[in-house]
């Protein structure tokens, strides 16, 4: 009997799958091409993806639209065609010129100080492995009947889009982190992956069937019949996406026990359960599974692409498919935030993030207005992002009031995010917010001092006592002045963090759609006591008053 076979992974995306390992790694194979034929195979690529982030923003999926329009950019950028086709006129074999000139580009991205637009040059390695596929008559195996998990050395999340509907039930990449497209893709469909897998894997054969655990980091290859069968059916197939179609065999979310709004802990304590959404499709996958409301609009992931500052009415294009659906509901509304792997190519070069945004007040405004007209019929709030100093909340605030008179709008409730860890620690000072919303992934990156790209960085990393002291501190500080405080950070959907936050305070907390079920079910299962002790226990290592980051 054949023995099991083991390769470990990081963790990117959670779930459980099992199929055949599948693999779409293409080569020329030395085939003679011209000139023209590799310019042709790049434009093919770039067109292809274009017409594929088209159907993905028809289809209400804006950040899957986003990332596959920016890897269209990528294969029609002439820094990295140029190369090539200049390498072949000179008599280069056609792969190996597309190879060095993906290599050259994406070790300069690589380079580049900003971690964020560092990790972009997945993104140039994989448009060249798909011009490569090109050039070779896109030769690869076709996938196998049944689900299937893939296996490259470098995911391309378009790959993943395309072969969601064809029985894709997991991923493996040799390279990447929880932060790379890929990752992010997976996890909006709801696909378990691995990053950073063993290269050993790519040796295993086509075809062996194998169990992908996508919470245990790990893909297990010839697996017992009897476990095979276990996985396969506790998959329970639900999904109705539409578009561009589901991936095959993967689980919608389960319901929870009670509406998000009605939640309470074991010993009665009322929890508030929201969802943070960037479309439309995550709006209904997140109500659908009992979201009270959003309680995180991702605003720039539409325009991270663009070559310009978006109008309101680009705005009111985003907007209205997901406001549209929260007639009633809360609904928390972040200004622009043109930061990190987020920052379009028009500031490229410049400004960055909120000060980007408050040196531009037509753009403010524009958005400002927007808001206010799509979020007429919601119960609206503007939240502003990455908050370094109270004069930034009152220019916000000055041109909110201004922007409600000119539609004639009734001005909503302005709150702030709350991610660096000097606003942490002066959270008292900026109680003048209507509400505060802890981002929990940016505010332990800072404290720990670890890159948001760095395949170390997962949500568990905020039980750190150092980075619950600081949320410790803006609870209280929120409890003094009266202010709403929220976590919406991926903390919130983390099983071991949950109840430390709980048992901070915190009683409002916005979620992944994908995580409502399993966070609803952790709520009600706690009790509030137990947390706070538990709280109490972690934070005993680090004095509250010895919480302090000063201000740079």
């Amino acid at each position: 009997m054949t023995q099991p076979s083991r390769y470990r992974g990081v963790p990117v995306s959670e779930g459980v799958a099992a199929g055949q390992l599948y693999r779409r790694d293409t080569q020329a194979g030395g085939r003679p091409a011209t000139p023209d034929e590799v310019a042709a195979a790049f434009a093919a690529v770039a067109q292809e993806r274009s017409a594929l982030a088209q159907r993905l923003q028809d289809g209400g999926r804006g950040d899957e639209a986003d990332i596959v329009a920016i890897s269209a950019l990528i294969a029609a950028d002439p820094a990295l065609v140029d190369p090539a086709v200049a390498a072949v006129m000179e008599g280069a074999d056609a792969a190996a010129a597309v190879e060095r000139s993906a290599a050259a580009q994406a070790a300069a991205i690589a380079a580049l100080a900003n971690p964020d637009l560092a990790a972009r040059a997945d993104d140039v390695r994989q448009v060249g492995n798909a011009v490569l596929a090109r050039l070779a008559g896109d030769a690869a195996a076709l996938p196998p009947a049944g689900n299937f998990i893939l296996v490259q050395r470098e995911v391309d999340p378009v790959d993943l889009i395309r072969l969601a509907d064809s029985g894709l039930a997991g991923a493996v990449s040799v390279s990447g982190g929880a932060n790379s497209h890929a990752a992010i893709i997976a996890r909006g469909l709801g696909v378990p992956m691995l990053a950073g897998a063993d290269p050993a894997v790519l040796a295993v054969p086509a075809g062996r069937h194998a169990i992908l655990d996508g919470a245990g980091g790990e893909l297990i290859v010839d697996p017992s019949l009897q476990d095979l069968a276990a996985v396969a059916g506790s998959a329970t197939p639900s999904w109705t996406d539409g578009a561009i179609g589901p991936p095959h065999g993967v689980p919608g979310p389960r319901a929870p026990a009670r509406p998000a709004d009605r939640l309470r802990t074991a010993d009665g304590q009322e929890i508030t359960l929201l969802c943070n959404v960037a479309s439309a499709t995550e709006t209904r996958l997140g109500l659908a599974a009992g979201a009270a409301g959003v309680g995180l609009l991702r605003t720039e992931i539409p325009f991270t692409g663009a070559s310009a500052w978006p109008t309101e009415d680009d705005h009111r294009a985003a907007l209205d498919p997901v406001l549209g659906l929260l007639t009633g509901r809360p609904v928390v509304v972040r200004l622009l935030d043109f930061s990190g792997d987020k920052v379009p190519p028009f500031l490229a070069d410049g400004q960055a993030g909120l000060a980007a945004l408050l040196s531009h007040p037509r753009a403010l405004g524009d958005q400002l207005r927007a808001v206010l007209r799509s979020g007429r019929e919601t119960r609206l709030s503007v939240m502003v992002p990455m908050v370094s100093a109270v004069d930034e909340l009152a220019l916000v605030r000055s041109a909110l009031a201004d922007a409600a008179a000119e539609v004639g709008a009734d001005v909503p409730e302005l709150g702030m995010m709350v991610e660096l860890a000097a606003t942490a620690s002066a959270a008292d000072a900026f109680a003048r917010a209507s509400f505060f919303s802890i981002g929990t992934n940016d505010l332990t990156s800072q404290v720990l001092g670890l890159d948001r790209a760095d395949p170390a960085m997962r949500p568990a990393l905020a039980a750190d006592p150092r980075v619950l002291a600081l949320i410790a501190r803006v609870v209280q500080a929120a409890g003094a002045a009266g202010v709403d405080v929220s976590v919406c950070g991926d903390a919130a959907a983390d099983r071991a963090v949950l109840p430390l936050l709980i048992g901070l305070g915190v009683r409002k907390f916005s979620v992944g759609a994908a995580r409502l079920p399993d966070v609803a079910e952790w709520i009600t299962d706690a009790d509030s006591s137990v947390c706070a002790a538990l709280a109490g226990q972690a934070l005993q290592t680090v004095n509250l008053a010895q919480a302090h980051v000063k201000a740079p």
